[in-house]
């Protein structure tokens, strides 16, 4: 294989990783957001202070966790402390400066669906849920979010919003008082897409 080959997967999370800066405090789940945080760190954002939902606090992966509830997140993290915590303290207080999400539905708004596809009392399928998202999203100063491209992945209008982003327009989110700045970038295997009319 030629050394300079890559995967649109490879280069749609080396992508993620340049929007991130030195020193930004970032709350991060595992999957390709986990990938991309990791890579940052690695290459040009060594002062980057991850936030992962299970509890740890500045964590320093010295290999990619495999699961939230990795032994390898707590080790050498600045500390370790309940989700509660996590947003009362780190999200409420306004301290996370990115959200890292993913999906599996986003529209055209940023809206994020990881709840139900389908109608909700009777899915065709049902997801994990919010988990911290929910929060992450109405919260952070900015919101990236990647997710790799398809009709699937991309309705017009997800089934259920689990994660809010622009909801219906440029100015819900300070008409519903939500402190956070919303999504900035939809980062996926074909392009990346920001958001225009924004605030």
């Amino acid at each position: 294989m030629d050394s300079m080959s890559y995967t649109a997967n490879e280069l749609m999370v080396c992508q993620a990783a340049r929007q991130l800066c030195d020193g930004e405090v970032v709350f991060v789940g595992i999957g390709l957001p986990n990938l991309a945080c990791n890579l940052a760190r690695r290459l040009h954002a060594p002062r980057l202070v991850l936030i992962y939902e299970s509890g740890a606090v500045g964590a320093t992966p010295q290999r990619l966790p495999i699961s939230i509830g990795d032994p390898a997140l707590v080790t050498d993290s600045l500390s370790v402390c309940s989700i509660f915590r996590h947003l009362q303290l780190l999200l409420q207080g306004g301290l996370i400066d990115v959200g890292f999400l993913q999906g599996a539905q986003i529209d055209r708004f940023g809206n994020l669906n990881t709840t139900v596809v389908g109608d909700y009392a009777q899915p065709a399928v049902r997801l994990p849920g919010s988990g911290g998202a929910c929060e992450i999203a109405i919260l952070a100063r900015r919101v990236l979010i990647i997710a790799p491209q398809s009709k699937r992945c991309f309705p017009e209008k997800v089934d259920f919003i689990t994660s809010p982003g622009f909801v219906d327009g440029p100015d819900t989110r300070a008409q519903l008082g939500m402190p956070g700045g919303g999504p900035r970038m939809v980062i996926t295997n074909l392009g990346c897409y920001e958001f225009t009319n924004v605030r």
